[in-house]
């Protein structure tokens, strides 16, 4: 095997390895997130409030969050109010000037997920961009004592446990219907294997274990296939199933290691990484097979976990080395220009995961004993911190796009 491939699994197995629990997650929950700002001239002022504690926290919260608006105490240009509506419903407001722009109510699961589905409605009527606040986040944490899959929402509210495997979980990854997780486990047979959990019934099933390690499994957009790392053939190589692991065949056939398969928007092609090229590098070819292209970034000679944005399907974010550490990269395939760090973290940036604007992605920053996740505005670099202080040690989040 060589170093990359060593190297690669090894620090894919150490993200998961978090240290710290948590005291509770009602305590965790109830922490707003700190906010780095990045001024922005481009920004819409708005005023925002509910006519509940409860609502107007959250409400503010997510406007807060979102690098497209600031929020002003009058004055703005938008005045965006919440109003509990009936069972699990909120109506939203938004006033310009004195005249109504939208008077809508909005169903969710719960009051909560109302008020975010309501906030979407609000920044789709206010600026245009599709709204990602009722997006629902699987990331990892050790809050039980092991490193197990959560799910929650993107400010961290109706946290829920999923797996209870007391066993080494990574890279948990959505169906495109939200309700499945596939994740790669060292349960039971103490290798990694390739597990799917039904959210409903929280089943666990085995979607593969074979010879090797099995990782990186990612859904298809229509959720009909599956990408994955295998390394039974003997280094680590791309492979394809069905949605239920059966129809295995492999795609990549090389010398080298192949890493963190994402598919593009329509399903044709897939990003992945390798290190043909002597290092960590991107690569896209086509799912039905074929010859590989690498990607001219032309930023690092460290370029890994790549994410297809559904939302603007030109940009590929991705995990660059800059001088000793790392930060997140944004390369756009209309421009084939050189990528961009869109992240200035204090610390290591790593494993984004866009959401449904195009402009806003998930991450982790990671220090020496730490792991949290952030929301990053692509545009304005402005920072959000999105799990609590109490929940500080979390990772690997991937987003289910609403």
């Amino acid at each position: 095997m060589s170093l990359f491939a060593m190297h690669k699994l090894l620090r894919l197995f150490a993200l998961a390895a978090l240290i710290a629990a948590v005291p509770s997650f009602a305590q965790a929950v109830r922490d707003l997130p700190d906010v780095v700002i990045s001024h922005d001239a481009k920004t819409i002022a708005v005023t925002v409030s509910g006519s509940t504690p409860e609502l107007n926290s959250l409400a503010n919260q997510a406007f807060n969050a979102h690098g497209r608006y600031r929020r002003v105490a009058s004055g703005g240009s938008f005045a965006i109010s919440f109003t509990p509506a009936g069972s699990n419903q909120v109506q939203v407001t938004v006033r310009k000037g004195g005249a109504v722009v939208l008077n809508q109510v909005a169903q969710g699961t719960s009051e909560r997920n109302a008020l975010l589905r309501a906030a979407d409605m609000a920044v789709m009527a206010t600026s245009g961009l599709k709204g990602f606040f009722a997006s629902r986040l699987a990331f990892i944490s050790e809050y039980s004592g092991k490193s197990e899959v959560f799910t929650g929402d993107l400010f961290f509210g109706e946290v829920r446990q999923i797996t209870k495997d007391n066993a080494q979980a990574i890279t948990p990854r959505w169906s495109p219907d939200g309700s499945k997780i596939v994740y790669t486990s060292f349960f039971q047979s103490g290798f990694p294997d390739i597990f799917l959990m039904d959210l409903n019934s929280l089943r666990r099933t085995t979607f593969l274990s074979a010879k090797g390690t099995n990782s990186g499994a990612r859904f298809s957009p229509n959720g009909s296939r599956v990408a994955m790392v295998l390394s039974g053939a003997g280094n680590p190589e791309i492979y394809l199933s069905d949605a239920q692991g059966k129809g295995v065949s492999r795609l990549t056939r090389t010398p080298s290691v192949e890493a963190s398969p994402a598919f593009s928007p329509d399903g044709s092609r897939l990003v992945f990484t390798s290190d043909a090229a002597g290092g960590p590098q991107l690569y896209v070819m086509p799912v039905a097979g074929g010859s590989a292209q690498r990607l001219p970034t032309n930023i690092s000679r460290y370029c890994a976990e790549p994410d297809w944005s559904i939302g603007n399907p030109n940009k590929i974010a991705f995990t660059t080395r800059v001088g000793r550490g790392f930060q997140i990269a944004v390369f756009d395939l209309s421009t084939r220009t050189p990528a961009q760090v869109v992240s200035k973290a204090p610390v290591d940036a790593v494993e984004p995961s866009w959401l449904a604007d195009g402009r806003h992605l998930v991450y982790t920053e990671r220090a020496a004993n730490t792991r949290s996740i952030w929301l990053l505005d692509t545009e304005t670099g402005k920072r959000t911190r999105l799990s609590s202080e109490q929940l500080r040690q979390t990772s690997q989040a991937s987003v289910w796009l609403r």
